[in-house]
């Protein structure tokens, strides 16, 4: 199997050939422009990716085989698969995009917490994962953002160059896998989430791929970095069949109304360390960010503890004794995983725990103690343990309400 898609190499040349024609042409008519031009792309390059090294090592877990030794086994084997000997750097984040990077003269692999931990009962798709960033590293798709950053704001021109990327990093993913099945698992994780995924009819979910020849699905890939999810489906389960997928072809209408929009975005191989360098510099800037997104999860957490103690309390009032476990009271995670990994009651106390399913509160829990109020009714008391209060909903940062913690035996 050819690792790199078939249109990168020529897509490549064009862009080099037009940025060259732009910075001659800057250089020509207006030399001290051209040179400044350089010297601020690069500045802004080496401050964003100076952002993201930062970023990375305060922020995020770094793969070792004492840290995570699972994952960091997985992406010495890829790198033998894929013919890297030097094996980069990797990172775990509770969120953002994965990446690949090439920065300060070292290359990283970033991950996303969440995609790994969806991927946990089919191991060999995270090859997938990682397979596909190596692709970026392979290739160098970054090592050519300063000079090909001119030509990449060229309708259709740098958004082709930057889908074609993706379709040899999938290739690349492909090859990191066992077999077929591992790879479609990893993108329709992507596409469905953590738990749906699973669900996921792939053969079908790649023959969505034949509404992409209307006039807003092809102009809306037309001016975007990244081919549509369904595409890549059906391309890797062509090339698991020995053969090129034949993508629908595009709307007539959509290519001159492509060509009047610049591409101001800049994702894909090109863009995505950019992209993501800024994103970085932001949240070290805005630690709220953080705050906010576990926030959601610790109030979704809360609801399931909610339905837990409202079990209990049906439990208790039909026996009259507190039950030995959640499971005799009735109550099971119907979700496990995505906002709580884990839900128990002390047999002795009677205190319910809730697991949040974040990240960077593994091993903590938000505990729900039993009281009576004073109309005599059961009650419970939500608190934060080793969770800091500023996270919690309104309801969990007190004591409230009052009440004498009971005996239901």
């Amino acid at each position: 199997m050819e690792l790199v898609y078939k249109h990168e190499r020529v897509l490549l040349r064009a862009l080099l050939a037009a940025a060259m024609l732009i910075w001659g042409g800057l250089a020509l008519a207006m030399p001290a422009a051209a040179l400044a031009s350089i010297v601020f792309i690069f500045i802004i390059c080496a401050c964003a990716q100076s952002a993201l090294a930062a970023y990375l090592k305060g922020t995020g877990i770094h793969i070792t085989y004492q840290q995570f030794p699972d994952l960091k086994a997985r992406i010495d084997v890829c790198c033998r698969r894929l013919g890297l000997e030097r094996i980069p750097e990797a990172y775990l984040l509770r969120r953002r995009s994965a990446v690949a990077a090439l920065m300060l003269g070292r290359r990283y692999i970033v991950l996303q917490a969440s995609v790994v931990d969806a991927l946990e009962e089919r191991a060999d798709a995270i090859n997938f994962y990682i397979g596909h960033e190596i692709g970026h590293i392979t290739r160098r798709h970054q090592r050519w953002l300063p000079l090909l950053l001119p030509a990449a704001l060229l309708p259709l021109l740098g958004a082709a160059y930057a889908r074609a990327c993706a379709y040899t990093c999938d290739r690349h993913g492909l090859h990191a896998c066992d077999d077929l099945r591992s790879a479609q698992s990893g993108l329709a994780a992507l596409a469905a989430g953590g738990r749906r995924w699973r669900q996921l009819d792939l053969s079908g979910y790649a023959e969505q791929a034949r509404q992409a020849s209307g006039f807003w699905m092809s102009f809306q890939e037309l001016i975007n970095g990244q081919p549509w999810l369904v595409k890549r489906m059906a391309a890797l389960r062509a090339l698991a069949a020995g053969a090129e997928a034949a993508p629908p072809a595009r709307h007539r209408l959509a290519w001159p109304a492509a060509l009047l929009v610049p591409r101001l975005g800049l994702a894909g191989g090109t863009g995505g360390l950019l992209a993501l360098a800024l994103l970085a510099a932001a949240a070290l800037l805005h630690p709220a960010l953080d705050d906010a997104d576990a926030r959601g999860q610790l109030a979704r957490a809360v609801r399931v503890g909610q339905d837990a103690t409202a079990a209990v309390d049906r439990y208790y009032y039909a026996y009259g004794r507190r039950p030995d476990s959640l499971r005799e009271a009735g109550f099971a995670l119907a979700d496990p995983g995505l906002a709580v990994v884990d839900a128990r009651i002390d047999g002795d106390t009677g205190v319910l725990r809730i697991y949040p399913s974040d990240f960077a509160l593994r091993g903590k829990a938000i505990a729900f103690t039993p009281v009576l109020a004073e109309n005599k009714r059961v009650a419970w008391r939500c608190a934060g343990e080793d969770i800091p209060a500023r996270l919690l909903p309104p309801a969990c940062q007190s004591n409230q309400p009052p009440g004498t913690t009971f005996d239901h035996h």
